[in-house]
């Protein structure tokens, strides 16, 4: 009988264990906070600045860091997000697909007592209303746009020669993929800040290039072969497209100099016949300014943004809620403004902004 009652003692000491371990909380069993990060497609070289950002935070703070490549598809995305909730994981910091999946998300996450912060592509303004642990954690597309704009309003005031009449910018724009919320209000951003400026726009040309250098060089070499001196002025909605024209450009000899391509004839700081203006201030973007090939970009801080949600998930899991606290230095926003999701007052408290800014070469 005693050996009998040992038995059933071991037996459920056994289970009990089973059961602790098993709690499936975002926790481990040594306190380490398991966090997922969901990321829409590591190709870009924002996002994988993004994701190895977040990489180092996970590590400097003992955090376990899942990440999971989307590969651009958000039924696969949905699939990851349920895994890692199945796994227990609850915080998230989310680079999603599309803005229509984000509330799905949220309310899988909010089943789960959890919470997440997205970055790059906004949450609906529904998706931040399923609970007060849902944030934005990243920067006014438009602004970027009007960045740019302002970028051209002070080299053309250098170079009025370059305009044509009545202040007339012929324009050819790389848009990102159509529809993502960078792509649409980058475009309103810099087309109204032209505008605004005093500018006549001429769209020669536009076209999707799906944020990648290899597509963006083949549509400009169609441009400079079908346009050839009707344009003064490339926009490009990321680095990788910019250095795709830039390629272009001085594949098809559109330079100042055809027997010297590395020579800045008229000082305008760029090589180029026509100056390429970028978003995103990669390492790569630089590079090319640098060697006054790209004029100029904007800085989409990818570190700033990383930082911002991955601090206000950590705060979540650390004290039950990040509403009033400071990420990444930033408080939330104060105003609505006109782009989703920071047009609702109910949800400022969710939304962090983070800055774009100029970069020029004196910058670099």
């Amino acid at each position: 009988m005693k050996k009998l009652v040992l038995v059933l003692m071991v037996s459920l000491l056994a289970v009990g264990v089973v059961f602790a371990g098993g709690k499936g909380d975002s926790s481990k069993g040594d306190g380490k906070i398991v966090m997922g990060a969901l990321i829409r497609n590591l190709n870009e070289t924002f996002v994988r600045d993004y994701a190895d950002n977040l990489q180092k935070l996970a590590d400097a703070n003992n955090v376990e860091l899942r990440v999971m490549d989307g590969n651009g598809d958000v039924a696969t995305q949905l699939d990851q997000l349920n895994t890692l909730l199945t796994q227990g994981v609850k915080y998230f910091v989310i680079i999603p697909q599309d803005t229509a999946a984000t509330e799905q998300m949220c309310q899988l996450i909010n089943a789960k007592g959890g919470a997440a912060a997205f970055s790059n592509i906004q949450p609906s303004v529904e998706a931040l209303k399923v609970g007060k642990n849902f944030f934005l954690a990243s920067s006014p597309e438009s602004v970027a746009g009007d960045i740019q704009a302002e970028i051209a309003d002070d080299y053309f005031k250098a170079y009025p020669n370059k305009l044509g009449p009545n202040k007339t910018i012929n324009l050819l724009m790389l848009h990102g993929q159509l529809g993502h919320p960078a792509q649409v209000n980058r475009a309103k951003g810099a087309l109204e800040g032209l505008k605004a400026r005093g500018y006549t726009v001429n769209i020669v040309a536009e076209d999707t290039a799906n944020w990648g250098a290899a597509e963006a060089q083949a549509k400009m070499d169609a441009w400079i072969a079908a346009y050839r001196g009707q344009f003064n002025l490339v926009l490009a909605q990321n680095d990788d497209m910019g250095l795709g024209a830039v390629e272009s450009m001085l594949t098809n000899n559109y330079v100042d100099d055809p027997a010297n391509p590395s020579k800045d004839v008229d000082g305008d700081g760029t090589v180029l016949l026509v100056p390429v203006i970028g978003v995103d201030a990669t390492e790569t973007g630089k590079r090319s300014m640098a060697e006054n090939k790209m004029l100029a970009t904007v800085l989409q801080d990818s570190v700033g943004q990383s930082t911002t949600a991955f601090e206000l998930v950590l705060t979540v899991a650390q004290k039950g809620t990040a509403i009033g606290s400071t990420a990444n230095g930033l408080t939330a926003a104060t105003a609505v403004t006109g782009e989703d999701p920071v047009t609702d007052s109910a949800v400022l408290a969710q939304c962090y902004l983070v800055p774009f800014k100029k970069v020029t070469k004196s910058d670099l």
